[in-house]
This record gives structure tokens, C-alpha cells and sequence, in this order.
């Protein structure tokens, strides 16, 4: 299975999932490390109580990005949620939902959207996009074989041991992980973990969340979660670039880009 979209209700429920999101596994609380990362919060509770369905970025004051497909047929707003730990009552801040004019539900391509907000969301520095053609220029130069990446997401933590189905925990925490690199495409960064290293991976509810390039204090942001190639989330990552001039002519409708 070549992708395994990270926000699927139906696959969430017939695998006996409480929620439909996935999220980090083998990761730690992000706590204060990205404050510009939040949660898509739903308008209801899901059946185990948890709300967060997708993560996204800040990437300026009034701008945050995640993916198209965490957004239903004609959703015209979402609801965001910075807390590293949402909980009701919670700050939410609405905004207009924009997907990729491009996206088609039978394509990964294009697989970006937007929540623009009215005003700036106060107290938080975005995160820094990368320069056209980044990635490019550290493969060539050999660099990009040997550096790790961060992943920052919200939901599922590792299934729980034991269980007759697969069943994933859910905490509207925001947590993080290291992974490793492992292919880069003309629209992808494939991401792989290596255990040698301890790394971990994305999962369902990390869909529209950042990978960050470098450590855990790293916020340039250069690639988004979309699926991945196990619905165990211990197998590839991958990840839509953002420094391609396809994702740029999408993203400069709405933020400078570098």
C-alpha cells in the first residue's frame, strides 16, 4: 500500500480506532518547543472525548497550513487550536478554509490548504519557509543523507499493546519525534525510521503537520505529513514538499515567500 492517508473516518472505524486521526509515535511532549504548530479542533468530541483531527503551521501571523484533504466537500472554516494540550474551553481561533484549487480527493498532488484568520494570532512566531529548491541543493551536496528531521503532531500516541484490534490513544497533546531521511522526489520527501537512531513516525492526526528540517529546535519548515506506507505507522513517511515551485505558487497567494 503505497499511501495510507493520515485522516480516514472509515478506516478509523472499521479498525476499531476510537478517533478518526493518527499522530506521533516513539516521540515526547512538545510542550513550549513549537508553539506554531496547532490542532484542527472539531466541533465535536469524538466517542473517546478528544477533538483534534489534523495539525498545521503557522507560517505568518494570519496564515496556517495543513492539508486538503483534513477538510470536508465545500468546508468554508476551521477551528485552531495552539494549546500543546487542547482541552474544551480552550483559546480556538476561527478562520477561512482554503484547499489547493489543484487537489483531487484520487491524488496525493496538491494535497495543501490554508486557515486565514481575520486578525493575527497574537504571541506566536510563525515558521520559516524554505528558499525554491532547498532540498534540491542538500541532496546534491550530500548533506541531506545524513540529517534528521522533526516531526510535530497532535493525537494517537503508540497503539496499545496487547489488543485485540488496533487501537490508538488519543490526548490533544502536541508531541514531536526524530526521523530519518530516505528519498527525495520532484514532490516528495520520503521519511524512514531507523531504530538505530530511536526514531519515531508520523500517524494518524499528524496530517497538514510539519517536518521540520533539523533538530528538536528547528522551525524551518520544509515538508507537510500526508500518508504514509503502513497503516501501523512504523514504515515510510510521506511528506509534500514545500520548497518546490509547484507548493510555492499555491503558498504565495498567501504568504512572502523566500
Amino acid at each position: 500500500m503505497r499511501f495510507v492517508r493520515f485522516v480516514t473516518i472509515l478506516t478509523a472505524l472499521t479498525m476499531g480506532i476510537a478517533s478518526p486521526a493518527w499522530a506521533i509515535t516513539n516521540g515526547s511532549a512538545d510542550l513550549s518547543d513549537h508553539p506554531e504548530v496547532g490542532a484542527l479542533i472539531a466541533d465535536r468530541p469524538h466517542p473517546d472525548g478528544t477533538w483534534s483531527y489534523c495539525t498545521g503551521t503557522l507560517i505568518s501571523p494570519t496564515v496556517f497550513l495543513t492539508a486538503a484533504h483534513c477538510g470536508k466537500k465545500a468546508q468554508k472554516t476551521a477551528r485552531v487550536s495552539f494549546s500543546s494540550h487542547y482541552q474544551p474551553g480552550t483559546q480556538v481561533y476561527t478562520g477561512r478554509f482554503v484547499p489547493d484549487a489543484r487537489y483531487k480527493d484520487s491524488s496525493e498532488l496538491h494535497d495543501m490548504a490554508v486557515v486565514v484568520f481575520s486578525t493575527a494570532v497574537p504571541n506566536i512566531k510563525p515558521a520559516t519557509l524554505p528558499r525554491e529548491g532547498m532540498l534540491d541543493e542538500l541532496e546534491a551536496d550530500n548533506s541531506l543523507q545524513t540529517t534528521q528531521f522533526t516531526p510535530v503532531g497532535y493525537g494517537s500516541l503508540n497503539p496499545v499493546k496487547g489488543a485485540r484490534k488496533k487501537q490508538y490513544r488519543y490526548t490533544d497533546t502536541r508531541n514531536q519525534t526524530s526521523i530519518s531521511f530516505e528519498n527525495l522526489s520532484p514532490r516528495w520527501l520520503d521519511l524512514s525510521l531507523n531504530s538505530a537512531k530511536g526514531d519515531g513516525s508520523t500517524c494518524f492526526g499528524d496530517s497538514g503537520g510539519p517536518n521540520f528540517l533539523g533538530g528538536r529546535d528547528s522551525h524551518l519548515l520544509v515538508a507537510t505529513t500526508v500518508s504514509g506506507d503502513d497503516n501501523a505507522c512504523k514504515s515510510t513517511n510521506f511528506d509534500y514538499r514545500l520548497d518546490t515551485p509547484s507548493a510555492r505558487r499555491f503558498l504565495g497567494k498567501f504568504v512572502t515567500l523566500p
